[in-house]
């Protein structure tokens, strides 16, 4: 069985290996469609991201894909950690 530790320093390579930092990396996430979570997620990037949504057919979700570049796979990790953060939220 692979370790937390194991897992992530297996897909620091993954993205290593198939990416060449600095570059621009596509984050997405599913989050509830309420203000708190979408100010939320925006602080986690910096202002030169560039985000696209999509409301749910109902409202009660919104998709995002952020498009921001970064400078290393451990950059990556940070914004995926802090996103886990916002309550209700799906990172893909």
């Amino acid at each position: 069985m692979e370790t937390e530790e194991q897992k992530r320093k297996r897909l620091e390579k993954q993205l290593d290996d198939t990416h060449q930092w600095p570059c621009p990396f596509s984050f997405k996430f599913i989050l509830p469609a309420n203000e708190a979570s979408i100010a939320a997620l925006k602080a986690i990037f910096t202002s030169s991201a560039q985000f696209s949504e999509r409301p749910s057919r109902k409202g009660n979700y919104t998709a995002y894909t952020i498009i921001e570049t970064v400078g290393s796979a451990e950059d990556v990790f940070m914004r995926y950690e802090s996103a886990a953060r916002i309550e209700g939220i799906i990172s893909l």
